[in-house]
């Protein structure tokens, strides 16, 4: 389980975010919301490890993540607004580049992977030539390889088609029924059968987690 607790956030003179508590446990995902700028991202990067809250600690099976950060870092999956994709590779030469650097047996094919993201795996062209929305693709197929049980997004429907959401939607839900844990921020509907938890961010509401109680619109509480 990923346990935040009284996490604070300052940049400068700004406080970014105060007093945000929650937590995910298998089969659970939180969605965290807020304005551009609000801090999201910022969160994120402190759930991750990338950064050290001004207050607050971030706790992974109850073990703050300082002690234990080999281990979090093999079961966690984290996607950022860059791709991190190698230009002058191909898609499938990214995949497997993924695998080695992870160290970890890859949970099913590279071709698999690419499919189920709407790519082709006989595609050899580098992924310099590929659209955005192409790229995010053959990023969030490292999704579909990794065996990570916990999966941090930023934005992971950000430059998607319709079809192409539907496949990463599709791909949340499965992580999710096989015990896996996930939270991510978007400004697109995500509607995966179950429900979220949702954390608010930033200054134009009160920091506060509401409980969703099924799909589409959730109610919202303060903290």
């Amino acid at each position: 389980m990923l346990q935040a607790s009284a996490l604070c956030c300052v940049r400068g003179e700004r406080e970014i975010f105060h007093d945000l508590s929650f937590s995910v446990g298998a089969g659970e995902w939180v969605h965290a919301r807020g304005e551009n700028g609000a801090g999201k991202t910022t969160l994120l990067k402190a759930l991750c490890g990338l950064l050290r809250p001004s207050a607050g600690a971030v706790t992974w099976n109850g073990q703050p993540l300082g002690d234990i950060r080999d281990e979090y870092h093999r079961a966690l999956a984290y996607l950022g607004h860059a791709t991190a994709l190698k230009d002058d590779m191909d898609a499938g030469e990214n995949l497997r580049a993924a695998c080695a650097i992870a160290d970890a047996p890859p949970v099913r094919s590279i071709g698999e992977a690419l499919r189920m993201l709407g790519l082709d795996p006989s595609d050899s062209a580098p992924v310099r030539t590929l659209s955005q929305g192409q790229k995010r693709r053959v990023a969030l197929a490292r999704l579909a390889l990794t065996p990570a049980n916990l999966w941090i997004l930023d934005e992971p429907l950000a430059a998607l088609d319709t079809g192409a959401v539907a496949s990463v939607l599709e791909l949340l839900d499965r992580h999710l029924g096989q015990g896996g844990s996930l939270v991510l921020t978007s400004h697109q509907a995500v509607d995966l059968s179950r429900p979220a938890r949702e954390v608010w961010v930033g200054s134009m509401r009160e920091n506060g987690v509401g409980e969703s109680i099924g799909d589409g619109d959730s109610p919202r509480a303060s903290a």
